[in-house]
């Protein structure tokens, strides 16, 4: 009787060995679906980002908004007869000075 015994619990624990271990066991399976999760997270960022992309040719295509926009961003140009007026910053320590004398 412990013969029996022993070898159904010797099949049970093949049995269960490629369930839980082998190739397409839950382990693995679990491993996959997480794998998946983060692909699908990297896909979504992706797709927004091939969105915006998209916008941008499409309106260097079609407008001169854009064009207009990053010549004056990027190229620090202007149009015609307007007026550039850089204001700069000045150092408030001679200012300090000219106070206390």
């Amino acid at each position: 009787m412990r013969i029996v015994i022993y070898s159904m619990l010797v099949l049970l624990i093949a049995i269960q060995y490629p369930l839980w271990l082998g190739k397409g066991g839950w382990l693995k399976v679990y491993e996959m679906e997480r794998q998946v999760e983060l692909q699908e997270a990297k896909n979504s960022l992706l797709a927004l980002r091939n969105a915006k992309l998209s916008g941008d040719v499409k309106d260097l295509k079609d407008g001169t908004r854009a064009i207009e926009e990053r010549a004056r961003v990027e190229h620090g140009m202007i149009k015609e007869g307007e007026f550039y007026v850089q204001i700069l910053q000045t150092d408030k320590a001679p200012e300090a000075q000219a106070i206390k004398q």
